[in-house]
């Protein structure tokens, strides 16, 4: 709960009334709920006494100054025309020292376009705050911001020469606008009431006990703050309950129709409430943009236009990125399971886990430990364990240990190092991930086996007894059946253009289910009809073809699929579910369909393309139909890979890409595809 003792000058109220306020509420939340306890002052009044009560009640401490000396002049002098100034500065020095460093909030800042926007950074900078934050100036349609030149963007301009130095000086101090508007472009919240769309949470609380909505409502009419509601008689519940209130938490139902149709409304959020009054018959009150409104659409695309590219996430960028990307989720998601574990995997985790930094430790064994965890169903394995822990399944353990054992075992056949790792096996057979599954024991039998690489595969047998030998590609060897590899003329992977497994335990992840192991003719029928779907696709789209793929594809055969429609499930990069009987032509549409779907569906794992996601509705044109903005982008996105196939499906396409530009809910990152997919169009 934050309580923040503000003004008027806040200090006026002298250190024994400070003192027995703090006392009140620290009293009061104790047991209840943490307390953030804040002040904000002009700093004339600061001095060690006070500093020495807020640092015994944690109380944190914000300080207004507009800049330099003749900045903070313009508006900040004494009755008699002395600047403030140099009393502000040894308030901020006073902070600034070790004993009380702990509570500086940073600086406040109310923007005057008069003053020079480099000169007022600058002087802000130069005291080393632990943040800055600019606010514009109250104002509203019937009293608005002065523009001395005109310029209906002229804040704008001041704050985006603000935000040129401040690039200039190396970022030196976060800046909470800058900070704001960034967050919001990249999919993230509002970090300031003034902007963005989050709901408000604040009630003033008067001296005379009067509740009331946000103070800066004064500025728009006399009473315009007004509940009605007083701490005698009311709560704070009642408050939250009141009109005005409740018109500051409908986000974007909270804006007007003008706003709600504008792509940087979850940047600026409509602006200040207080900003959009207008009283004239035709006003409607508050159902208006802000005052501010080209300024906050010319600072949201000129910030957006300053991003780096190399602030947006990688992934966006290639596919080696997103490959990257995503064998940091997985490895990511493998440190978590250990992480809530915390040492209830029993002993055969904690010896799987020890092994898996001897692998590491090694080049042949990282090589190794990064095939197995860049294949799909080890995603699926993982997230499988976390929710069993998480739902205390007896299980839970099993689970998670078989799975890293297993893992292991692959890990350091395909390294090529002669260790001996345990690998459980079920129903008598033991499946090493990417490799392939051995009949070790009759079928519903279970236990343990030693597995340990050997030349061009592996030994495997029980401890102590007598090893089997393995040839890893042998798919004649007895009770051995390979993983079904089949190389891709044109693929940049020699030898795994893609496989088809039927043998992962984890693979039944989709909505239609695995289908059962195939035979080999079977299996020889699919790939065969998936080779020649992949060279229909070189032919007639050669920019989908198999030189655009950026890594093996597993394709697993499903039952009950529906023709020429991919699967993507619960797993990692690079799975498809598909039809076991599809002709070549089928096929091929569903290989470009699911590698497109796949693409994206590993692209939102990783970063954030948009942000309010079913906030509005947008027309598909190709099904005359609304729907969120995340279906239209990936149907746009997956069409334009079947209309290089097939120029039927371009019908649409420049309707869609317009929406998707002029929408709300693009993030940088988002931006930044829809210019590649522009590209391909």
């Amino acid at each position: 709960m934050s309580v923040i003792l503000h003004g008027g000058e806040p200090l006026l109220a002298g250190p024994a009334r400070l003192r027995r306020i703090c006392e009140e509420l620290t009293s009061a939340f104790d047991g209840i709920a943490a307390l953030d306890l804040r002040i904000h002052t002009n700093g004339l009044q600061l001095s060690p006494r006070y500093l020495d009560l807020f640092s015994e009640y944690d109380v944190k401490v914000g300080i207004s100054l507009d800049g330099d000396r003749a900045a903070n002049d313009r508006h900040r002098r004494f009755a008699d025309g002395r600047s403030s100034h140099p009393l502000v500065l040894k308030a901020v020095e006073l902070l600034r020292q070790e004993r009380y460093r702990h509570l500086n909030l940073g600086l406040l800042c109310t923007i005057d376009i008069e003053n020079d926007p480099v000169a007022v950074l600058d002087a802000l900078t130069e005291l080393e705050p632990p943040l800055i934050d600019f606010l514009l100036p109250h104002a509203t349609w019937d009293d608005p911001p002065p523009r001395p030149d005109g310029s209906p963007t002229a804040y704008a301009d001041w704050l985006l020469a603000v935000f040129d130095r401040w690039q200039e000086q190396g970022r030196p101090v976060p800046v909470r606008i800058f900070s704001s508007v960034a967050s919001t472009l990249g999919g993230g919240p509002s970090l300031t009431e003034s902007l963005g769309l989050a709901p408000t949470d604040l009630v003033v609380v008067e001296t005379d006990g009067r509740l009331e909505q946000v103070d800066s409502l004064k500025s728009a009419y006399e009473g315009a703050a007004d509940t009605g509601f007083d701490v005698f008689a009311h709560t704070f519940d009642e408050v939250a309950a009141h009109p005005g209130v409740r018109a500051r938490q409908l986000g974007l139902d909270g804006v007007s129709e003008t706003c709600r149709r504008c792509p940087v409304v979850r940047s600026c959020g409509g602006g200040l409430y207080t900003h959009r009054y207008r009283s004239s018959p035709d006003g409607e009150g508050f159902d208006n943009p802000s005052v501010y409104c080209h300024d906050l659409a010319a600072l949201v695309h000129g910030i957006e236009a300053r991003t780096p590219a190399d602030t947006v996430a990688p992934a966006v960028a290639g596919p080696a990125e997103l490959l990257a990307a995503q064998e940091d989720l997985t490895r990511t998601l493998l440190a978590r399971l250990h992480a809530d574990l915390d040492g209830g995997g029993g002993e055969r985790w904690a010896r799987a886990w020890e092994l898996a930094a001897v692998l590491e430790g090694s080049e042949e064994g990282a090589r190794g430990l990064d095939g197995v965890l860049a294949h799909p169903y080890t995603r699926t394995w993982l997230l499988d364990a976390l929710a069993a822990l998480h739902e205390d399944r007896p299980q839970a353990a099993s689970l998670a240990a078989d799975g890293l054992q297993t893992l292991l075992a692959a890990a350091a056949v395909r390294a090529g190092l002669d260790l001996r790792v345990p690998a459980p096996y079920r129903d008598g057979g033991l499946v090493l991930p990417t490799l392939g599954r051995l009949t070790v024991a009759g079928p519903g039998e279970r236990g343990t086996v030693l597995v340990r690489a050997a030349g061009e595969g592996f030994l495997a047998g029980p401890a102590g007894g007598a090893e089997r030998k393995i040839r890893r590609s042998a798919a004649a060897e007895p009770g051995w059946l390979p993983v079904r590899a089949f190389p891709l003329p044109g693929s940049p992977f020699p030898g795994h253009g893609f496989v088809i497994d039927d043998l992962d335990p984890h693979r039944d992840c989709f909505a239609a289910p695995a289908a059962a192991t195939l035979a080999p003719a079977a299996a020889g029928r699919l790939g065969d009809a998936l080779t020649e779907a992949w060279a229909l696709i070189g032919e007639r789209a050669p920019a989908h073809g198999a030189e655009s793929l950026d890594g093996p594809l597993t394709f697993t055969p499903l039952t009950g699929g529906a023709p020429g429609e991919p699967w993507v499930g619960r797993h990692g990069y690079g799975a498809l579910g598909i039809g076991a009987d599809q002709d070549a032509g089928t096929l091929a549409l569903t290989l470009l369909r699911g590698v497109r779907r796949a693409r994206f569906r590993a692209l939102v794992d990783v970063t954030d393309l948009y942000a309010a996601d079913g906030a509005w509705e947008h027309r598909m044109p190709w099904k005359e139909e609304l729907v969120p903005f995340s279906r239209l982008l990936e149907a746009a996105y997956e069409r334009l890979a079947l209309a290089a196939f097939d120029p039927r499906y371009r019908d649409g396409l420049p309707q869609a890409l317009d929406t998707l530009e002029g929408a709300a809910e693009l993030t940088i990152g988002g931006k930044r595809l829809l210019t590649r997919m522009r590209k391909e169009f």
